[in-house]
């Protein structure tokens, strides 16, 4: 077996990170198993991605080290996997490692059999004793010595382990229907106001991650106590050094309680979510603080992130020249370089102490800029007004990023998910509405058209794609994050193109991953390369579990086309991961949100008329305001005919042969008489969702 490491011309940057690295390192992929296989030597899977700093910290303590690569050539065949080019493979380790150790995150470290099945896990190993670790020498030493001394303990281990993981894929156990969703919902709220840090906001403490599905579950809450908990959470986020006050967008996490200090990596998915929670938050408060924040991610997303093509990449590196957070950190010396003549001198420290940047004798001796002071605060101190105070420190964060747009920047990870694009579009489609800015709505669209045709091949989509290369086949998050994102931008754009592609999208989901047997939807599709276990992405991580999206997109392309079944059975699996989630909301919040949605007594509102006719554009401006969250709006022109033999279209498209625009509004069967004026249609939109009116004779 050759000693050369394979991952150059790789297109993932996490990868070619560690090209060079004298670590033979294999891909994932049949050749590293054909290697482990004929060599009969475990295996050594680290997956990480391209902007985690403890990534970088293992890959130059051990990785790099000769003798540590050494000992990993000799005696493992060793594959680095990037977990966001292949999240299925790493939901199966990071599941292993959690039933080990009952944690996990990255870098993840397992060690497994030449067929891939684990027996022993971590995350980082320090070089040395210590950490409450021992050395990642120590560890490979001792899986060597139980490769070859307990070769049977250690498979069976491994055997176990894989059944183990195969229970824990399981689809949720069915609920009767008789389970009302809303006490599912009202027990899991309730628990989430218990879990709050009413001192510093958000739930629990450090680490401290912004829980993105449970603020939005609280946002939309009809509770003011609970929209209050999210308002609070993201009130804290935005004043902390987690946001980038300077820049715009917000860092992965803090690594304290109170949001001060960030971990510096800054993600397209955790700003997706933010884009959506605080234009919500600026809807329900009219606070300019939460707009504010608002725009400055999606500036800083235009500024840092796009793709020549049209999307957005996937991250911005924590490290800038070899220093975690180099790239953001002030000190006091630094701060006042960088405001010279904007500020005056004497206004210096009022500035530093505003912005939360230490004196020059503090430990640590630099920060991240945050809301430290209230310019309230500031300006009693300085004997000013606020507004004195307030221009005095836009001047200086102007001052300050011109200063740092000069420092050495951190690497983008030039990916291109289709899943996490997809959160996007649905974020830019819900914030153009929250924040009244329709520019977003044709930045929406331009994502859109971009992952088409780059993506989406022969009626399937690509996960990930890197100057072009594509190189994994779509997952359910794929089309499940895409569909829902189509779905928001119908709903703003009463665009059919949309609508139909979506429609496509839910189509692949009940036929390519679909558990047939147990219910509910695999992670990957059933023509897929085989892996240990099938998963089922029945938990909100980082980004919101997969199952739900998928089940929330196949209840709304059943609602569609009238397929009652269909329907039922995606009610049924929201609601299954509902009853998991009333015990734990801030692992599966996004099920308790679409329980509580599908619960809603929700209306079909079908619009149909000719191009151009203003009298269908004034039914559509009316429906697009008075619609719920529930209600399906569906309006037909003729442009897109796939919508015209839609069921519930059937004896309506008169106005398509010249007759006038025409609304129709049905509630559970029942339907109101077709009227021709927004006026009429807002009278019937008016109505209580489940007051059905007239039926049509």
């Amino acid at each position: 077996m050759s000693e050369r490491n394979r991952l150059a011309g790789e297109p993932s940057p996490y990868l070619a990170q560690h090209a060079t690295d004298p670590v033979a390192w294999y891909p994932w992929g049949p050749e590293a198993f054909a290697a482990a296989a004929e060599a009969d030597k475990p295996m050594l899977l680290s997956i990480g991605y391209s902007s985690c700093h403890w990534c970088h910290v293992m890959a130059r303590e051990s990785f790099r080290d000769p003798a540590v690569a050494a000992l990993l050539n000799a005696e493992f065949v060793s594959v680095k996997v990037d977990r966001e080019e292949r999240p299925d493979v790493d939901a199966v380790y990071l599941a292993a490692v959690q039933v080990m150790t009952g944690s996990g995150g990255w870098p993840l470290t397992v060690i497994a059999t030449p067929t891939g099945r684990p027996f022993f896990g971590g995350t980082y190993f320090p070089p040395e004793d210590g950490l409450g670790a021992p050395s990642f020498r120590r560890v490979l030493d001792a899986m060597v010595v139980a490769w070859r001394t307990r070769r049977a303990d250690v498979e069976a281990a491994a055997a176990d382990l894989a059944s183990a993981l195969v229970r824990l894929g399981a689809a949720p156990t069915p609920l009767d229907d008789a389970v009302a969703a809303d006490a599912l919902v009202a027990t899991g709220t309730r628990r989430l106001r218990q879990l709050e840090d009413a001192d510093e906001g958000g739930f629990g403490g450090a680490p401290k991650f912004p829980a993105h599905e449970a603020v939005r579950l609280l946002l939309a809450s009809p509770d003011e106590v609970d929209r209050a908990v999210a308002l609070r959470a993201l009130d804290a986020m935005a004043r902390g050094g987690v946001h980038d006050l300077l820049g715009g967008g917000f860092f992965r996490y803090a690594v304290d309680a109170a949001w001060r200090v960030p971990h510096f990596e800054k993600m397209l998915y955790d700003n997706a979510a933010l884009l959506r929670a605080y234009a919500r938050a600026y809807r329900l408060t009219g606070a300019e603080r939460h707009r504010l924040a608002a725009e400055g991610i999606v500036a800083w997303l235009e500024g840092e992130l796009r793709d020549p093509g049209g999307a957005f990449w996937c991250a911005l590196d924590a490290e800038a020249g070899g220093r975690e957070g180099g790239y953001y950190l002030w000190t006091r010396a630094e701060l006042a370089a960088a405001v010279a003549g904007e500020v005056p001198n004497g206004r210096v420290d009022l500035v530093a102490s505003g912005l939360g940047v230490p004196p020059a004798d503090a430990l640590p001796a630099a920060a991240t800029p945050r809301v430290a002071v209230s310019a309230a605060e500031l300006a009693r101190r300085a004997d000013v007004t606020v507004e004195e105070v307030e221009d005095l420190l836009a001047r200086a964060r102007r001052a300050m990023l011109a200063a740092r747009r000069r420092r050495e920047r951190p690497a983008a990870d030039a990916k291109v998910l289709t899943s996490w694009n997809g959160l996007l579009v649905a974020a830019l489609a819900v914030a153009a509405a929250d924040l009244e800015r329709p520019r977003l709505l044709a930045l929406a669209g331009e994502v859109t058209a971009a992952l088409r045709s780059s993506v989406w091949q022969e009626g399937r989509l690509w996960h990930s794609h890197t100057a072009g290369e594509r190189r994994v086949e779509g997952l359910l998050e794929d089309y499940a994050y895409l569909g829902l994102g189509l779905l928001a931008l119908h709903r703003a754009t009463l665009d059919g193109a949309h609508l139909s592609w979506a429609l496509e999208l839910a189509d692949v989901v009940t036929r390519r991953f679909a558990d047939e047997e147990g219910g509910g939807w695999f992670n990957t599709a059933a023509d897929a390369e085989p892996l240990l276990v099938r998963p089922k992405g029945l938990v909100d991580g980082a980004t919101p579990s997969e199952y739900v999206a998928a089940a929330e997109l196949v209840w709304w392309a059943a609602r569609c086309r009238s397929d009652a079944r269909a329907e039922a059975g995606a009610r049924a699996a929201a609601l299954a991961a509902a009853a998991s989630a009333a015990r734990e909301p801030l692992a599966l919040a996004s099920g308790l949100a679409l329980a509580g949605l599908q619960a809603r007594p929700g209306r079909e509102v079908v619009l149909v008329g000719r191009p151009g006719d203003p009298a269908l554009a004034e039914l559509a401006l009316a429906a697009r305001r008075l619609a719920g969250p529930a209600d399906l709006v569906l309006l037909v022109d003729g442009r897109v005919p796939a919508l015209t033999r839609l069921p519930l279209l059937e004896g309506r498209l008169g106005a398509l042969a010249g007759g006038a625009a025409t609304a129709y509004v049905c509630v559970r069967g029942a339907c109101r008489l077709p009227v021709a004026t927004a006026a009429a249609l807002a009278g019937q939109l008016g109505l209580p969702a489940d007051a059905a009116g007239p039926p049509v004779s």
